[in-house]
Protein backbone atom coordinates (compact mmCIF):
# COMPACT_ATOMS: atom_id res chain seq x y z
CA UNK A 1 0.00 0.00 0.00
CA UNK A 2 1.12 3.53 -0.72
CA UNK A 3 1.80 6.09 1.97
CA UNK A 4 -1.62 7.70 1.53
CA UNK A 5 -3.34 4.32 2.04
CA UNK A 6 -1.22 3.54 5.10
CA UNK A 7 -2.07 6.90 6.64
CA UNK A 8 -5.81 6.69 5.89
CA UNK A 9 -8.19 6.20 8.80
CA UNK A 10 -11.80 7.09 9.58
CA UNK A 11 -11.71 10.67 10.85
CA UNK A 12 -14.80 12.76 11.49
CA UNK A 13 -15.14 16.52 11.37
CA UNK A 14 -15.33 18.37 14.68
CA UNK A 15 -18.11 17.07 17.01
CA UNK A 16 -21.18 19.32 17.47
CA UNK A 17 -20.37 21.25 14.29
CA UNK A 18 -22.38 21.67 11.11
CA UNK A 19 -20.42 18.80 9.55
CA UNK A 20 -20.12 16.60 12.65
CA UNK A 21 -21.53 13.65 10.68
CA UNK A 22 -18.95 13.93 7.88
CA UNK A 23 -15.83 11.86 7.41
CA UNK A 24 -12.76 13.70 6.22
CA UNK A 25 -11.57 12.31 2.90
CA UNK A 26 -8.31 13.31 1.34
CA UNK A 27 -7.39 12.84 -2.28
CA UNK A 28 -6.55 9.38 -3.47
CA UNK A 29 -7.82 5.84 -3.67
CA UNK A 30 -9.26 5.64 -0.16
CA UNK A 31 -11.94 8.22 -0.92
CA UNK A 32 -14.30 5.65 -2.50
CA UNK A 33 -14.24 3.45 0.60
CA UNK A 34 -14.75 6.43 2.91
CA UNK A 35 -17.72 7.67 0.88
CA UNK A 36 -19.39 4.25 0.88
CA UNK A 37 -19.11 4.15 4.68
CA UNK A 38 -20.29 7.78 4.82
CA UNK A 39 -23.56 6.82 3.14
CA UNK A 40 -24.24 4.23 5.87
CA UNK A 41 -23.37 6.76 8.59
CA UNK A 42 -25.87 9.29 7.24
CA UNK A 43 -28.58 6.64 6.86
CA UNK A 44 -28.05 5.51 10.45
CA UNK A 45 -28.11 9.06 11.85
CA UNK A 46 -31.20 10.05 9.88
CA UNK A 47 -33.36 6.95 9.90
CA UNK A 48 -32.24 4.46 12.56
CA UNK A 49 -31.07 6.40 15.57
CA UNK A 50 -33.81 7.69 17.86
CA UNK A 51 -33.62 11.42 18.33
CA UNK A 52 -35.95 14.27 19.21
CA UNK A 53 -34.22 16.56 16.72
CA UNK A 54 -35.14 17.38 13.11
CA UNK A 55 -33.30 15.62 10.29
CA UNK A 56 -30.66 18.32 9.91
CA UNK A 57 -30.18 18.64 13.66
CA UNK A 58 -29.70 14.85 13.90
CA UNK A 59 -26.67 15.18 11.67
CA UNK A 60 -25.16 18.25 13.33
CA UNK A 61 -25.82 17.60 17.01
CA UNK A 62 -23.64 14.57 17.43
CA UNK A 63 -20.70 14.31 19.75
CA UNK A 64 -17.57 12.20 19.60
CA UNK A 65 -19.21 9.16 21.20
CA UNK A 66 -22.11 9.27 18.73
CA UNK A 67 -19.66 9.59 15.87
CA UNK A 68 -17.94 6.40 17.00
CA UNK A 69 -21.28 4.61 17.39
CA UNK A 70 -22.39 5.68 13.90
CA UNK A 71 -19.09 4.51 12.42
CA UNK A 72 -19.33 1.14 14.18
CA UNK A 73 -22.88 0.62 12.89
CA UNK A 74 -21.86 1.61 9.35
CA UNK A 75 -18.86 -0.73 9.35
CA UNK A 76 -20.91 -3.61 10.78
CA UNK A 77 -23.70 -3.14 8.21
CA UNK A 78 -21.23 -3.11 5.35
CA UNK A 79 -19.30 -6.16 6.58
CA UNK A 80 -22.53 -8.06 7.26
CA UNK A 81 -23.74 -7.34 3.72
CA UNK A 82 -20.37 -8.42 2.31
CA UNK A 83 -20.73 -11.68 4.24
CA UNK A 84 -24.05 -12.40 2.57
CA UNK A 85 -26.08 -11.64 5.68
CA UNK A 86 -24.65 -14.61 7.54
CA UNK A 87 -21.20 -13.57 8.72
CA UNK A 88 -18.78 -10.73 9.25
CA UNK A 89 -15.03 -10.80 9.74
CA UNK A 90 -13.26 -7.95 11.51
CA UNK A 91 -9.51 -7.53 11.07
CA UNK A 92 -7.50 -5.80 13.77
CA UNK A 93 -3.82 -5.11 14.02
CA UNK A 94 -2.19 -6.71 17.06
CA UNK A 95 1.32 -6.82 18.44
CA UNK A 96 3.88 -7.82 15.85
CA UNK A 97 4.51 -11.54 15.61
CA UNK A 98 7.58 -12.70 13.73
CA UNK A 99 6.28 -14.35 10.56
CA UNK A 100 8.27 -15.55 7.61
CA UNK A 101 6.27 -14.77 4.47
CA UNK A 102 5.81 -17.56 1.93
CA UNK A 103 8.00 -17.63 -1.17
CA UNK A 104 7.35 -14.77 -3.57
CA UNK A 105 5.91 -12.53 -0.83
CA UNK A 106 7.66 -9.90 1.21
CA UNK A 107 6.96 -8.73 4.73
CA UNK A 108 5.47 -5.26 5.15
CA UNK A 109 5.45 -5.12 8.99
CA UNK A 110 1.69 -4.54 8.98
CA UNK A 111 -0.02 -7.48 7.29
CA UNK A 112 1.83 -9.83 9.63
CA UNK A 113 0.11 -8.22 12.63
CA UNK A 114 -3.49 -8.73 11.45
CA UNK A 115 -5.77 -10.94 13.48
CA UNK A 116 -9.21 -12.08 12.28
CA UNK A 117 -12.37 -12.09 14.39
CA UNK A 118 -15.34 -13.89 12.83
CA UNK A 119 -18.98 -13.30 13.82
CA UNK A 120 -22.14 -15.19 12.92
CA UNK A 121 -24.42 -12.55 14.46
CA UNK A 122 -24.61 -8.98 13.22
CA UNK A 123 -25.23 -7.57 16.71
CA UNK A 124 -22.08 -9.26 18.05
CA UNK A 125 -19.99 -7.83 15.21
CA UNK A 126 -21.43 -4.37 15.82
CA UNK A 127 -20.72 -4.54 19.56
CA UNK A 128 -17.16 -5.72 18.88
CA UNK A 129 -16.64 -2.86 16.44
CA UNK A 130 -18.00 -0.38 19.01
CA UNK A 131 -15.53 -1.69 21.57
CA UNK A 132 -12.62 -1.45 19.10
CA UNK A 133 -13.65 1.57 17.04
CA UNK A 134 -10.42 3.42 17.84
CA UNK A 135 -8.57 0.73 15.88
CA UNK A 136 -10.22 2.23 12.79
CA UNK A 137 -10.32 5.91 13.85
CA UNK A 138 -6.91 6.43 15.38
CA UNK A 139 -4.16 8.19 13.51
CA UNK A 140 -1.59 5.63 12.38
CA UNK A 141 -4.13 2.81 12.79
CA UNK A 142 -4.28 1.89 9.08
CA UNK A 143 -8.05 1.97 9.65
CA UNK A 144 -9.09 2.00 5.99
CA UNK A 145 -6.76 -0.88 5.15
CA UNK A 146 -8.10 -2.87 8.11
CA UNK A 147 -11.63 -2.26 6.87
CA UNK A 148 -10.67 -3.30 3.33
CA UNK A 149 -9.16 -6.55 4.64
CA UNK A 150 -12.30 -7.07 6.75
CA UNK A 151 -14.45 -6.67 3.63
CA UNK A 152 -12.38 -9.19 1.70
CA UNK A 153 -12.47 -11.78 4.46
CA UNK A 154 -16.18 -11.20 5.12
CA UNK A 155 -16.98 -11.69 1.46
CA UNK A 156 -14.53 -14.66 1.31
CA UNK A 157 -11.81 -14.98 -1.27
CA UNK A 158 -13.82 -17.65 -3.12
CA UNK A 159 -16.71 -15.24 -3.70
Amino acid sequence: FSGSWSAAHFRFRRPHSELAYALEAGKGGTRAILMAVQAHIIAYLLFTRDSKYTALERLCRIGQQEQGQALAVALAQTLWAAGGGSRAVVCLSTAAVPVVPPGGCRADAFTETIRLFEFSEKAAAQEFLCDHINCFKGEGSHGVILFLYSLLFSRTLER
